[in-house]
Order: structure tokens, then C-alpha cells, then sequence
């Protein structure tokens, strides 16, 4: 089983206003096609883990290998296209750009990422768009649809370069249970159809139960 994500005895501290010690020995892997959550209660620190684990936090010691090859220690530059290509994020806030189509919004990252014609590019997004059941939105504004759209568009986005692993940070963190429920589908079959990998953060119970593996966190460590 092929491993897309490893972290090696990461620690990362936080300087100010005192040394603080967030995140103590943390070692796991998530394996290609797995769907493994991230559990632990408020400051026993998830977030960090997952910002350091997406390359966007530099700062820390220890070993970081994506698809078996060592990031840690390469430049910004070299993480940004590592990150654009390999690595989609679901935030709990969708983060949409409202003043664009929703099609339009899935298209960005392929457009910063630059491999592909703008044709290309749009075929890709209505493709995702349709998989997640929202092509009909494609031409509407991203401020013009609910709650529950947004964060499947937001989702789709994240799909748009293919990656090896999708991150998400509390992804139905805004949604109610009917939502929520739905953004887990669509993870699920995403894993199941794509064999994609999936790493989540959160706190909802139900959610990480349904999940392949629960890494619970406390006090900055795994505990199991």
C-alpha cells in the first residue's frame, strides 16, 4: 500500500510571548485511498498539524513526505506548486470569490497551476461540477447560492488539479446535519470511485465515526 503522506517525529513550537511546546513527536501516515480524520478537543492541536501536514507552515522540526518524497526544507516557491498541485483544501469557510461564476471559481487553481488550456480547464471544472451535482450552477454567481452549494463548490475547487490528498480544516463546521452529511457522501465517494486520499479535522462525531481511521489528538500529541 502506497503511502501519500507522512509526517516523521514533527515538532513545532510557538515562541511568543513564552516557548510553548504545540506539537509534540507527531509520527503517521495516511495511506493512498484512505479516509482518516483528525479528533481532539479545542488547542489539543489539529489545526496546526494540518497546516504544517499542507506545507503552508514551514516552521517546524521534523520530517514532512508527500507521495514518498521529502518536502521539508524546500523553498516557498517550490511549496506553493508542490501544494497548488498535490494537495486539496476544504476550509471550513468556503472562501469563495462572490464576484465570480461558480464555474469560474472552480477554474483558479488550474489557471494558477498552468498545465492545462483555459478549454481544458473549463471541460475539467464542469466535469467536477457535474460529479458533485451542481453543474447547473456553473453560471451563477458564488454569492447567489446557499450554504450548503457553496461549500460543494469550495470542494470542487479543491478537486480541480486532481490531487493525491484532499485536506479539509472542520469542512462541515457551518453546515447542518442535512449538509453535512452530503459533504461526507461526496468524500466517501470520492475515495471509493477515485480512490482519492482524505484528511479531515473535526469535531463532529457522527462524521469521523464513518471515517476509515480516527487519529485522536490531546495536548499536542496522538494519542491513538
Amino acid at each position: 500500500m502506497s503511502l501519500v503522506l507522512e509526517a516523521n517525529k514533527v515538532n513545532k513550537y510557538f515562541r511568543k510571548p513564552v516557548l510553548f511546546h504545540v506539537l509534540t513527536d507527531i509520527s503517521f501516515n495516511v495511506k493512498k485511498g484512505e479516509f482518516a480524520s483528525i479528533m481532539g478537543k479545542s488547542g489539543s492541536g489539529k489545526s496546526t498539524l494540518l497546516y504544517i501536514l499542507s506545507t503552508m507552515d514551514t516552521d517546524y522540526e521534523g520530517e514532512l513526505y508527500l507521495n514518498n518524497e521529502l518536502i521539508t526544507g524546500k523553498s516557498h516557491q517550490e511549496l506553493s506548486r508542490i501544494r497548488n498541485k498535490n494537495i486539496g483544501f476544504v476550509f471550513q469557510f468556503h472562501y469563495l470569490l462572490s464576484e465570480f461564476s461558480v464555474l469560474e471559481n472552480v477554474m483558479l487553481p488550474a489557471r494558477k497551476l498552468g498545465e492545462l488550456t483555459e478549454k481544458e480547464i473549463e471541460h475539467n471544472a464542469m466535469e467536477i461540477l457535474k460529479t458533485l451535482g451542481i453543474d447547473k450552477l456553473a453560471k451563477k454567481k458564488a454569492s447567489r447560492i446557499s450554504g450548503g452549494e457553496k461549500q460543494r463548490v469550495a470542494i470542487a475547487r479543491a478537486l480541480i488539479n486532481k490531487p493525491s490528498i484532499l485536506m479539509g480544516d472542520e469542512p462541515t463546521g457551518n453546515l447542518d446535519s442535512y449538509n453535512s452529511e452530503n459533504v461526507f457522501n461526496i468524500f466517501k465517494q470520492l475515495k471509493d470511485e477515485q480512490g482519492l486520499s482524505l484528511l479531515v479535522v473535526t469535531h463532529d462525531m457522527d462524521f469521523a465515526q464513518k471515517t476509515d481511521r480516527i487519529i485522536e489528538m490531546d495536548d499536542g500529541k496522538i494519542i491513538s
